[in-house]
């Protein structure tokens, strides 16, 4: 059984999700990543994050939720799939030196650090 969520509800996740995406940004500029493009809209869905350091570019999904334990399920192969194939549409516009590529993951809760999982898919494998 699907339960539609009301356009406020949606507006409030999307809301959240900005602010996730804001805080991993940060999170990984002081890690020493210089973070290129936010929200990149493909043909395959939405990158949340793309970051450039020495030789590397990172396509980062971003999770947050408002209870940590609740970070166990929010990520899966099947997003992880969606998110892989986005990067396949656009990678070559960002690896543009010869760089290499992976998908990260960063988990965000309330009163908690960051859980930064570096390598999470690996999509040309």
């Amino acid at each position: 059984m699907s339960e539609s969520r009301s356009p406020e509800s949606r507006r409030d996740a999307d809301q959240r999700g900005r602010e996730g995406e804001a805080e991993a940004a940060m999170f990984l500029a002081q890690a020493g990543w210089r973070v290129v493009a936010e929200r990149v809209k493909t043909k395959a869905g939405e990158i949340d994050l793309i970051a450039r350091r020495a030789g590397l570019v990172a396509f980062v999904e971003v999770k947050w939720r408002a209870r940590s334990v609740a970070l166990a399920d929010a990520i899966d192969e099947r997003r992880l799939k969606r998110v892989a194939a986005a990067v396949e549409c656009v990678w070559q516009d960002y690896a543009t030196d010869g760089e290499d590529i992976r998908i990260d993951v960063i988990l965000l809760a309330p009163g908690r650090k960051p859980t930064h999982i570096e390598n999470a898919w690996m999509p040309f494998g």
